[in-house]
């Protein structure tokens, strides 16, 4: 029998402290409890995990969960134990006798939730032991992993869908925070659903600042901008394993407490870094992309991207590790043309057709991303097939602070004539890169070699740069006025309305790139927990005192979000504590003593 709502709310409120849903839980939820499969893309932050935490104390026998990472695991398992639900792991990093000892309890029916990575899902002794362990719910996290059309595809994902043979008629539970529709396409169609029930969120986080800056000297942007948030935790996106290294290294060496990860270190190694990383005793993390998926870290208050991320759904997922409890964090990207120069050439090296193809496109998109002066969250949004109206958004730099804009007609129109003229001399187009070269009167073999120092435009365009014009050029395409062909001789070619605009004069408003300065002070945050500073910090402190003693990650004991309430509403006894959202029974039951006698001692002035 399926739980009411409110026998569901009751549940939620008993195991996790909280007395409301997130968007499309309780639906989500409810559609599997019901035996239904269910594919469910809620962002980041959301509460994806909860959709199946929550059913497997509703639902008799054992619910397993598919998860990528060993780290990942062991995370949910903590956060499990902490909040009173019997869950456990297996893993290749076990010792023999903790792995018998788990898999014991398994056995005896004492275990709610086991998770366990594909590779050993799908081994022979395993798949028969899931026969016996009265398997109720199957949930598949990371779910893009099965796609090669996702941006993380993982081929062990594939041999999942053998499961519906071994467990006929257990539900499967699909999720993931990004998935664009091909994605969610394949999802089901791997996984064998039958009559699937899909839950698609909007992707739009609302308690994230994001901004971009004009690259100008990165390591003096990122110390500045850290500075100021003295506090707090960041994740910092590196495109190198050098550039991991040296910028955690001179964070250090700046008082700063940060550790590298990225792929080529000791897995030892990248353990620890991440384990410090988790648990506050470093604050901030520098990492290629290897880092992240899974990392349910709640107070990450910041995501600074270095360099260019490969692809915006990349860059999505990245800047989605900040504010998980739903407090205000920011996203910094530092943009610069070398960046894309980098990458180009990076994905030149590819040997296959196809992919050198999606890597261009994807980069494309990206630098559209990174130079657009419309607000960021309708780009990003856009990417995803979903439709944001609510400008100006007041949380971007774009919408915040919006570019300066000046009449570029002359200069639109110099462009768009220097396009014509080569393929009027030449009978084929150029790219970008080449039509900057003409207009600034470059001097280059393949001007020679094609004549073009004979072009009415060559020389004409020398008020600008070619960065300058560079910038300009891909604006125009993004306004309609040029397409850049696919493939890896892209050339530029003008559209209709290109060729109207040309024509007829009309007139053309560009904006002007970014500045180069360093990164300007944060913006105002939206939707912050206003609270007892003092008192907030002394809440942090003993938080992480009980969460070493537990050995456990601060943020498992208690969110941000439930210490800045806490400080706020200052409760004295134990009714008024169990109402602060995230306080549930067990956690009630183990930490209110302590954190009830830290505010009572506050609120007397023994400070």
């Amino acid at each position: 029998m399926t739980p009411t709502t409110p026998e569901l709310t009751a549940a939620l409120k008993r195991f996790f402290g909280y007395e409301t849903f997130r968007p499309l839980q309780r639906e989500i939820i409810e559609d599997s409890l019901m035996g239904r499969d269910t594919l469910a893309i809620l962002p980041t932050g959301a509460g994806k995990s909860l959709c199946y935490q929550l059913q497997a104390m509703l639902r008799p026998g054992l619910t397993v969960v598919v998860s990528p990472l060993i780290a990942l695991m062991k995370d949910q398992v903590d956060a499990m134990e902490a909040a009173g639900i019997p869950a456990t792991c297996l893993n290749s990093s076990l010792e023999a006798d903790d792995a018998r000892e788990r898999l014991r309890g398994i056995e005896e029916g004492g275990i709610k939730l086991l998770y366990a990575a594909p590779e050993r899902i799908m081994l022979p002794g395993f798949l028969d032991s899931l026969r016996r362990w009265n398997v109720s719910l199957v949930a598949v996290d990371e779910a893009h992993c099965i796609s090669e059309w996702g941006h993380d595809f993982r081929p062990e994902y594939r041999r999942l869908a053998e499961l519906r043979d071994l467990l006929p008629g257990v539900p499967f539970l699909a999720l993931t925070a990004t998935a664009t529709e091909r994605v969610r396409e394949d999802i089901v169609r791997q996984l064998r659903f039958s009559g699937a029930s899909v839950h698609l969120a909007s992707f739009n986080r609302p308690n994230l600042t994001y901004r971009v800056v004009a690259k100008h000297k990165p390591y003096d942007q990122l110390i500045e901008y850290v500075s100021k948030n003295p506090s707090e935790s960041g994740i910092v996106y590196c495109h190198s394993r050098k550039t991991v290294e040296s910028v955690a290294e001179r964070l250090n060496e700046d008082g700063v407490r940060a550790v590298p990860y990225h792929a080529g270190l000791d897995a030892a190694v990248r353990d620890r870094n991440q384990e410090k990383f988790l648990r506050d005793d470093a604050r901030v993390v520098t990492a290629t992309i290897a880092f992240g998926m899974g990392i349910h870290k709640s107070n990450v208050r910041f995501v600074a991207h270095y360099d260019l991320p490969k692809n915006v759904e990349g860059y999505y997922q990245e800047t989605g590790r900040a504010g998980r409890d739903g407090l205000p964090a920011d996203c910094l990207l530092l943009f610069g043309a070398g960046d894309v120069v980098k990458h180009a050439q990076f994905i030149d090296e590819k040997g296959d057709l196809r992919e050198r193809e999606v890597a261009r496109r994807q980069l494309q998109q990206v630098v559209h991303y990174a130079e657009s002066s419309t607000c960021r969250r309708v780009e990003l949004l856009r990417y995803f097939g979903e439709t944001y109206d609510r400008v100006p958004c007041g949380a971007c730099d774009n919408c915040l602070t919006p570019k300066e804009t000046f009449d570029g007609t002359v200069s639109a129109q110099k462009l768009l004539s220097c396009v014509v003229r080569i393929r009027e001399k030449n009978g084929f187009g150029v790219g970008l890169a080449h039509v900057t070269e003409v207009l600034t009167g470059a001097d280059t073999e393949k001007i020679r070699k094609w004549g073009h120092e004979g072009l009415s435009t060559y020389g004409i365009g020398k008020e600008h740069t070619r960065p300058e014009w560079s910038s300009i050029g891909r604006e125009l395409v993004r306004m309609g006025f040029l397409r850049q062909t696919e493939g890896k001789f892209s050339v530029l070619e003008l559209t209709e309305a290109g060729r109207v605009a040309l024509k007829e004069r009309r007139s053309i408003t560009l904006s002007r790139p970014v500045g180069k300065p360093a990164a300007a002070p944060r913006p105002a945050r939206r939707g912050e927990i206003v609270c007892d500073e003092a008192l907030f910090e002394k809440l942090r402190r003993l938080r992480k005192r009980l969460a070493d003693e537990k050995n456990v990650p601060a943020y498992i004991v208690f969110s941000d979000a439930s210490l800045r309430i806490m400080a706020r509403d200052l409760p004295g006894d134990e009714m008024e504590f169990a109402r602060i959202g995230g306080v549930g029974a067990k956690k009630l039951e183990e930490f209110g003593g302590a954190f009830l006698a830290e505010i009572a001692e506050y609120r007397n002035g023994v400070r």
